[in-house]
């Protein structure tokens, strides 16, 4: 099972990104957990290029597509997710790669109210299927907690490893309702 984990920060230190790697790293052997590291390399949401298709989109679409499901954790700023991160989706809009995509949500700050409420919202509106047994508020004490120390962390990981498996059995049974689907219109 491939996850797709896009954090909304481009911070070289960002606590989202750090869970993201940590959760990477915690994922059993049946779930790998892709980085997607292009977040700041495309281009302002311009309905005017949109059918030109910029090589930065198209690679995300692919990568989103291809993906079983999503792992997205974004940072607060001013009460709202990051431009880029709002940028990313905004070039989604257009396209049907969230279409019925399990996506799981982390907060790394349990401050991070508005954010998590307005990605929500987009990511709803997109017709993903948000997974709200993986999408949690990670108990981080502190804002500089490195990857390593996320791993190590009895709570954190055991948290990170609930949310991995509930989107884990979201997928699973997103592909069991397909298949009946397809059952039942190929008797029909």
């Amino acid at each position: 099972m491939k996850i797709l984990a896009i954090s909304g920060s481009l911070r070289a230190a960002s606590l989202n990104s750090a869970l993201l790697r940590a959760t990477a790293r915690l994922a059993p052997a049946d779930i790998s957990v892709v980085i997607y590291r292009g977040l700041g390399d495309l281009p302002l949401f311009n309905p005017d290029i949109e059918a030109s298709d910029p090589l930065p989109v198209a690679s995300l679409r692919t990568q989103i597509m291809s993906a079983d499901a999503l792992l997205i954790a974004s940072p607060e700023y001013a009460h709202g997710v990051t431009g880029v991160m709002k940028n990313a989706l905004d070039w989604m809009v257009g396209c049907e790669a969230f279409v019925h995509k399990p996506v799981a949500l982390l907060n790394a700050s349990p401050r991070a109210m508005h954010a998590q409420a307005s990605l929500r919202e987009t990511i709803t509106v997109m017709s993903a299927c948000i997974v709200e047994e993986a999408s949690i508020t990670v108990p981080i004490l502190g804002s500089n907690f490195s990857e390593d120390e996320i791993v190590l962390h009895p709570v954190i990981s055991a948290s990170l490893l609930a949310a991995l498996f509930a989107l884990r059995a979201a997928v699973v049974a997103a592909r069991i309702e397909v298949t009946v689907r397809l059952r039942r219109c190929s008797l029909e």
